[in-house]
């Protein structure tokens, strides 16, 4: 048997806190829940001296209550002051390339004890912005430019409303269930039941945001509490940001663990991984119905287990939104009822923006510590919309490979699969095939329009809003026996330079 190499990477300490208050006074702002999170995950590790160590820091991109120096803020709570602090960019993936990332710099000698960390607090922010009351918080930094959909999207999605996630990841939803060859009906019964086990994983975690088992029906079942947001997704079926959370994740060596007397029922092994992402603007990508980015990733990690998922003892698919996992699933090859998750998904769990992921890492750490040796995990994170994809493999025991690689990315492989990208017209008049599609839905249950994605004759694409008022164009697009996807519109001037499509 190899020796175990001492450079070898492991997560020794995992930390999270779920704070369940909108009250100002008794609110925590997101740099105390890191460094609570902090300090939970150095008291899991069982080395009192951890901390002390800490030579690398990433602190994931926070929303709720921006800072001038999160980084600063952070070590001078902890009394730490490591070499190299870093704040990271926006991305739901982010906290995934960060482990990945902090594992290869230990691997390679640049870092002995590294620390990944975040926290939102929007639950007490958003409550104490209702009542008009100030926090008592460091002071927030305004000036801090913080990426969202109109930094990223092109000016017609903007224009036409189609900027946000609640509209993005549906055009993916509508697409796929046709090239899968479902109808929408389908389509929908199989997110509710993969939602309605997120659900139960939620209910199950101490940590969760939301613990309560929800049925299929539950969430599939259109009413007051549970109304439509963006055809076909409900309000359970999407991410949940108001939660005040923070979590963090702490890696070191195999010597070091050793030699800080961290017992080996804490090590969980870092062994493989894999990275591409999707061009920024959705309107330049070739298709729907997949991702070639997340396509590479899934294909890459499972080679690297063997090329069978049924290596993976546990998973944590990314879940913004069912397409995400859905896709993934298929990729992998799991069977529709699989668990994706070990920690509830952001639905259910709670969704603290970019950190979510952290916290999922934290719960498949729990899991593998409790599973036997040889055991292997998945953590698939994504971010943006269906753009940056991250995978990577977590082990029970030392990576079969040794010392994980230090390229993972398969970006080149992902851009090679891509087709042709049709060029987008912004002027048009005539005959459009659908494309993909969503219809966003207004706080009373009514449509407030239509969002299409279309190519005219000439191969080209187009976007165009439905508008309210046609009522049967809407009809077509939202019955659920029968996909509207490559049927025939037409398409005319509209207000705002904008384009009209309705049923022909």
């Amino acid at each position: 048997m190899t020796a175990l190499d001492d450079r070898t990477p492991v997560i020794v300490g995992v930390g999270e806190i779920t704070h369940r208050t909108k009250e100002a006074a008794e609110g925590l702002e997101p740099i105390e829940l890191m460094a609570r999170a902090m300090r939970a995950a150095a008291q899991d590790s069982g080395a009192a001296a951890l901390l002390a160590g800490l030579d690398s820091l990433d602190v994931v991109c926070e929303y709720s209550w921006p800072y001038t120096d999160a980084p600063a803020l952070l070590n001078a709570r902890l009394g730490c002051s490591p070499a190299r602090s870093v704040y990271g960019v926006t991305g739901g993936e982010a906290p995934v390339r960060y482990i990945h990332e902090a594992a290869l710099r230990i691997a390679r000698g640049e870092s002995q004890v590294a620390a990944i960390t975040g926290a939102e607090a929007r639950y007490t922010v958003d409550a104490a912005a209702k009542l008009g009351i100030p926090l008592a918080w460091t002071p927030r930094d305004d000036s801090v430019k913080l990426v969202r959909g109109t930094d990223i999207c092109h000016p017609v999605a903007i224009k036409l409303g189609a900027a946000m996630p609640t509209t993005i990841y549906p055009f993916y939803e509508n697409a796929a269930l046709a090239h899968w060859g479902q109808t929408p009906r389908q389509a929908q019964d199989e997110s509710s039941r993969l939602w309605a086990r997120y659900s139960e994983v939620a209910a199950a975690n101490p940590y969760a945001w939301l613990r309560k088992p929800f049925t299929p029906e539950d969430i599939a079942r259109v009413d007051a509490a549970n109304r439509l947001i963006a055809w076909p997704y409900t309000k359970h079926m999407v991410a949940n940001p108001l939660v005040n959370m923070g979590a963090a994740v702490l890696l070191t060596s195999v010597g070091h663990a050793r030699a800080l007397g961290i017992p080996e029922d804490r090590w969980v092994y870092v062994w493989e991984g894999a990275a591409a992402r999707e061009p920024r603007d959705y309107l330049q990508r070739d298709q729907y119905h997949r991702s070639h980015a997340q396509d590479l990733v899934m294909e890459t990690v499972l080679a690297q287990v063997g090329g069978d998922a049924s290596a993976f003892e546990m998973l944590e698919l990314y879940s913004c939104f069912p397409i995400v996992p859905k896709m993934a699933r298929r990729t992998l090859g799991l069977a529709p009822e699989a668990r994706m998750t070990s920690t509830g998904g952001l639905s259910f769990f709670g969704a603290p923006l970019n950190d979510y992921m952290t916290h999922a890492a934290a719960g498949l750490v729990r899991a593998l510590r409790a599973a036997p040796k040889g055991k292997a995990a998945l953590l698939y994170g994504q971010g943006e919309y269906v753009t940056k994809h991250h995978a990577l493999v977590l082990g029970s025991s030392p990576p079969p490979q040794g010392l994980p690689k230090p390229d993972y990315d398969v970006q080149a492989a992902a851009d090679a699969r891509r087709g042709p990208v049709p060029p987008l017209v912004l002027q048009y008049a005539g005959a459009a095939t659908l494309e993909t599609f969503t219809v966003a839905y207004g706080r009373d249950g009514q449509p407030s329009q239509g969002i299409v994605i279309a190519r005219t004759p000439a191969g080209e694409r187009l976007m165009a809003r439905v508008e309210a008022t046609d009522t049967a164009s809407l009809k077509v697009l939202t019955d659920l026996d029968r996909s509207p996807v490559g049927c025939v519109g037409t398409v005319t001037a509209g207000a705002d330079d904008l384009l009209n499509w309705s049923v022909s």
